[in-house]
């Protein structure tokens, strides 16, 4: 994980670049000054590195690692991560199991890199059992997982991090504006000086196209399989995997961006509408909330 940090100042305000959580991201920031401006930006690119080092599912030593080798026994959780665990369980419910934390697993068999290997059920198979939130036991604070299974809370965690660094930084600084973008996943915070609006773009699959927004406040989520697909015999397998049956959902949208009261808001939608393929739209129509949805 690169620790490197990359502040410009753009005139109107400052721009922070850096990387976590496998993406490219970016914190705009109003500040009276570069030195306050350097100030609030580590103070802000910390806590995403923290938030990445504790729940990623990629390294052998961090919190998330001691919950998924608990061996079957009583875990108890801290309150930051029991107030995730609830949104998954929600998340899970809402879905009607479609939208399951422990169905990370399949990455062992997975990879949606853009080649055509495409793996079989014989390998598939033996990963379906140990995929399900019902077999989990989750009584806040306390979580059970049964061995052989685990939790991936990569699908709620960039989200999270990204309203949380919004609101830091609205405490730290409540008369100056902020955009954090962590790789497309976008919460605002605070006000902009003389009440003006972060304009963001939203690209299409074929980066043809930009629409431009006008955002104040809230937060914005983009969904899809533009980078991460498998392609074989003319046919495109989207990385959105229905835990019951550990294949890609058919007829996914290429991209789905969400506009809500926050990013974890957005977010939610925009996976939801995924994994209800080609009922995408329905789905979105039907939850009052502005969104873009490419095929």
């Amino acid at each position: 994980m690169s620790k490197d940090i990359i502040l410009t100042d753009k005139g109107t305000h400052f721009c922070g670049v850096f990387r976590a959580m496998n993406s490219p991201c970016e914190i705009l920031l109003e500040a009276p000054n570069e030195n306050l401006a350097s100030q609030w930006l580590k103070f802000a690119v910390t806590e995403v590195w923290r938030i990445e080092q504790k729940f990623s599912r990629y390294l052998l030593d961090n919190y998330l690692y001691q919950i998924n080798h608990s061996d079957g026994k009583p875990f108890y959780v801290d309150v930051e991560t029991a107030k995730l665990l609830d949104f998954a369980e929600h998340c899970y419910r809402m879905s009607e199991g479609l939208f399951d934390v422990s169905s990370g697993i399949l990455r062992k068999v997975w990879c949606f890199d853009g080649s055509d290997h495409i793996p079989d059920q014989v390998s598939i198979a033996p990963l379906l059992p140990r995929i399900g939130w019902h077999k989990i036991s989750w009584h806040n604070p306390r979580i059970i997982l049964p061995m052989g299974m685990e939790i991936d809370l990569g699908g709620v965690a960039k989200e999270y991090a990204a309203d949380r660094v919004a609101l830091l930084l609205q405490s730290v600084a409540p008369k100056y504006g902020c955009l954090v973008n962590l790789g497309g996943d976008i919460a605002l915070g605070g006000v902009r000086c003389n009440d003006d609006c972060w304009r963001i773009g939203i690209e299409s699959p074929d980066g043809r196209e930009t629409e431009e927004l006008s955002l104040s406040a809230g937060g914005l989520a983009t969904s899809g399989d533009v980078h991460r697909y498998l392609l074989k015999d003319g046919k495109r397998y989207s990385h959105i995997l229905d835990p019951r049956t550990g294949w890609p959902i058919e007829q996914v949208p290429r991209s789905v961006t969400v506009m809500a009261n926050s990013c974890t808001e957005a977010g939610l939608l925009a996976t939801l509408s995924l994994l209800c393929g080609r009922e995408a739209e329905n789905f979105l129509d039907q939850q009052d909330v502005r969104y873009w949805c490419l095929r």
